[in-house]
């Protein structure tokens, strides 16, 4: 496939560890420690050196731009592209997206063999595919296999709906394409799972759609920008339902929300369940981020809601998704115990210093949970609890309370901080 193409990165690091291993033996003069050092200093003083590092990409336009991965890229001093034809280019970086790991590149050159992208919705479970990219190396190596699965969300990747594979990737085929039968690209091939290291069968690519719209914006204005709610999410599981009243496990709890955020100017709470976005059903809340950051900045949307077991509806003008950096900038005092019989948690009213520390006004602090119960909760040690069933919780006696007048075999919902992350636990009520 001539339009596919090695790109060799490299970067410029330093050799040293910046310490020292050489120690004069003991009772040396100072002045003849300071010579040494001083020697020493100066003679294993290492000096910079370049790290190569190679991965795949594929031509996507006649004049020279090219797709390949972030993390092939990423704090490269210099870029060479190496075309199937043996020519070598100096490419320009025009843009790179951490959060999709896509980069685009440009090389000065003319009537390139090009790629075709595929559409995403045309990606079907158990079709064939081939990876063509450079593992190790070697150039233009083909390796075949199916599509797993679609829409994978992987750990710490909210805004990729990975296509997984059982294609064998290896180093050098980050950033090379994933072709249908008809010679189209699928995917980018970005990464792999496994616990050696090496290829154990399960293989993801970044689908095509996401490679579209991550391509327009890089060319057009050398970022990309994504849609921006500000809440912190978390699953709802059946006890999780149960206890806010839903029939069944879907939508994003919203277990936090940020300050002056689109979310919470539109009066979203920190409690409440999205149902929906722009009409679009989120059936788990992972399906919540990539919806929104597909989504026009600027724009206004209907987000439908449950709160307090009643549906709302709310309309939000989303911002544009900040930098990781500035999202994470938004971000009595007595010692009296009591036991509840009910719950067989222990707790006990906050602090002053605890309160300081959580960075938390009201609640009261789990201190035992009673063995043999232990396994049945979401509970732990030093949660902090604020609300149960969005109660406010200052003080144990609003916990006994409050847990007293529940009814037995039903489902609470309990708003605790761990540490300073805030999170929903359903209990069930066992008298």
């Amino acid at each position: 496939m001539p339009a596919v193409v090695i790109v060799n990165a490299t970067r410029t690091v330093s050799s040293s560890n910046g310490q020292n291993q050489f120690q004069t033996p003991p009772g040396m003069p100072d002045e003849f420690n300071d010579l040494f050092k001083k020697f020493f200093d100066e003679n294993q003083r290492s000096p910079e050196r370049r790290a190569p590092s190679s991965g795949s990409g594929f031509i996507l336009s006649t004049d020279g731009y090219i797709m390949t991965n972030h993390h092939v890229v990423n704090g490269a001093s210099k870029i060479l592209i190496l075309t199937n034809d043996k020519s070598s280019y100096e490419a320009k970086l025009i843009g790179s997206d951490k959060r999709s790991d896509l980069a685009l590149l440009k090389i000065d050159a003319d009537n390139l063999p090009t790629v075709k992208i595929a559409s995403g919705d045309n990606v079907k479970l158990g079709e064939w595919v081939l990876a063509i990219g450079s593992p190790f190396g070697f150039n233009q190596t083909v390796t075949a296999g199916i599509v797993s699965g679609k829409q994978r969300k992987l750990a710490g990747d909210n805004y990729v709906p990975y296509i997984q594979t059982d294609v064998a990737i290896n180093p050098g085929n980050s950033g090379g394409p994933l072709f249908n039968l008809s010679g189209e690209v699928i995917g980018v091939n970005a990464q792999i799972y496994s616990r050696t290291g090496g290829f154990m069968g399960v293989s993801f690519a970044i689908p095509s759609d996401t490679v579209n719209d991550v391509y327009y914006q890089l060319k057009t204005k050398g970022k990309v920008s994504r849609g921006w709610l500000g809440v912190y999410i978390q699953e709802i599981d059946d006890k999780l339902a149960k206890s806010f009243g839903m029939k069944k496990s879907k939508g994003a709890l919203v277990s936090k929300v940020l300050p002056n955020s689109p979310a919470e100017k539109a009066k979203i709470q920190q409690g409440d369940v999205i149902l929906k976005f722009n009409n679009q059903p989120i059936s788990k809340s992972t399906d919540l981020p990539l919806i929104v950051g597909q989504s026009k900045v600027g724009s206004t949307f209907k987000v439908q809601i449950m709160r307090n077991k009643m549906m709302m509806n709310l309309s939000v003008k989303l911002e544009e998704l900040p930098a990781e950096d500035k999202i994470a900038s938004l971000e009595t005092d007595t010692k009296k115990i009591i036991s509840n019989a009910i719950s067989g948690i222990t707790v006990r009213n906050l602090s002053i210093e605890d309160k300081k520390n959580y960075k938390i006004s009201n609640g009261v602090l789990v201190t035992n949970i009673n063995e043999g119960i232990n396994n049945n909760y979401d509970l732990k040690l030093n949660d902090i609890i604020t609300k149960i069933n969005n109660k406010v919780i200052n003080n144990s006696n609003d916990f006994s309370k409050i847990m007293n007048s529940a009814k037995n075999n039903t489902y609470v919902n309990l708003l605790v901080y761990r540490q300073t992350t805030p999170l929903f636990i359903a209990l069930k009520i066992s008298k």
